[in-house]
């Protein structure tokens, strides 16, 4: 068992992306970002699941506009080019599962 903590630094004003932990096949990162930060169009080999801890953040996933809070979880499937937008300020946990 490993208890890992995750930065609280919403208070910033620049994004924020750090890489939590690794294992196996599975990445976990960690992204903050205030209202209006963006993150371009990429894409992942992996599965990818974003999990929002606060705040809401805009996806476009494949020219599909999704809004992704802490009531819902966003999966993606490997090469789905998306981008991602903050509505408020938010946390995400993103992972990334290669097969």
């Amino acid at each position: 068992m490993e208890l890992i903590g995750t930065p609280n630094l919403l208070t910033q004003k620049d994004k924020h992306i750090q890489k939590v932990v690794s294992f196996e096949k599975t990445k976990v990162v960690n992204i903050q970002l205030q209202v209006g930060e963006s993150i371009s169009e990429h894409d992942s080999a992996a599965d990818v699941l974003v999990i929002v801890r606060s705040g809401k953040v805009s996806f476009n996933v494949e020219n599909e506009t999704i809004v992704v809070t802490p009531e819902n979880i966003l999966h993606m499937s490997p090469k789905e080019k998306h981008s991602l937008l903050a509505i408020e300020p938010s946390d995400l946990l993103v992972l990334q599962i290669n097969q």
